[in-house]
Formats: structure tokens, sequence, C-alpha cells
């Protein structure tokens, strides 16, 4: 039942909280009204300022890739022969074949692509007389 006061408009009956809340999720003002301008205010305010409360986990990616320079050549349609600096390699001491691949791996990935396959690899002295590895790889 409404209401009619004294200057001529129309009262709405008092509603519960709930009632409004239930309003709020289903939007069911008009635009323009006060509801629907407070609805709007309050989702600008979560989208603009809950970035700076909230840990979203998001790092800057680290500087990666090599320090040294990494000869690539081409070997035939077999692949490639890459020539990476020792220290670019971390290898620890008596490591497996396994472990040697993966370190090998690691360290032409930022070049080559996570795609690729160490097919051998043996160590050399690179133009400036230090040490490097010789990779074969194939994707």
């Amino acid at each position: 039942m409404e209401a009619t006061s004294t200057s001529g408009t129309i009262q709405q009956p008092g509603r519960s909280a709930g009632q409004v809340l239930r309003s709020y999720f289903y939007w069911t003002y008009p635009r323009g009204s006060l509801h629907y301008d407070i609805m709007v205010t309050l989702i600008l305010l979560f989208i603009f300022i809950t970035p700076r409360f909230w840990s979203f986990g998001a790092k800057p990616s680290s500087p990666g890739g090599p320090q040294y320079p990494i000869e690539v050549i081409g070997n035939d349609s077999h692949g490639m022969i890459l020539t990476v600096s020792a220290a670019e390699v971390h290898v620890p001491a008596g490591a497996s074949t396994r472990q040697v691949k993966l370190a090998l791996r690691n360290a032409v990935e930022p070049v080559t692509g996570d795609a690729v396959f160490v097919e051998r690899w043996k160590t050399v002295t690179d133009s400036h007389g230090h040490l490097a590895w010789k990779i074969w790889v194939h994707r």
C-alpha cells in the first residue's frame, strides 16, 4: 500500500535490508536513481582500489637470458650447433648425463625456445680461450 505525502508525492513503504541487498544483486533500480549510482560507484571503487591492496602474485620477469653471447650454427637439416660459455651452464660436480642434458637445455632455452632436444655435447675453448660447451640440438 502506498502512502501520499502532503506534497503529493508517492512514498514507498520501508524495505528491509535483505530486500535492498536483493535488489542490488539483481540490479533492479532504474538508471539515474540514487541506488543505481551507488552501485556503479562501488563497482568502480572495487576495480580501481582492489589491485592496490590485493596481491595477485604478479612479479616482473627476471632479466633472464644469456650473459655471454651464444654462437648458433645451422647443422644442415638436422638442427643446430650452439656454442655456450661454460659460465652460462650450471652443472653440479658429478652430475649424471640426464642432469647435464637438462642444464644444457636450460642454458640454450632463451635462444632456441623450449622445444629442443639435446643430442650430444662436448667441451671446447671459444675464440677467446674460455671454456665453452658445444651442443648439438634439434627440434
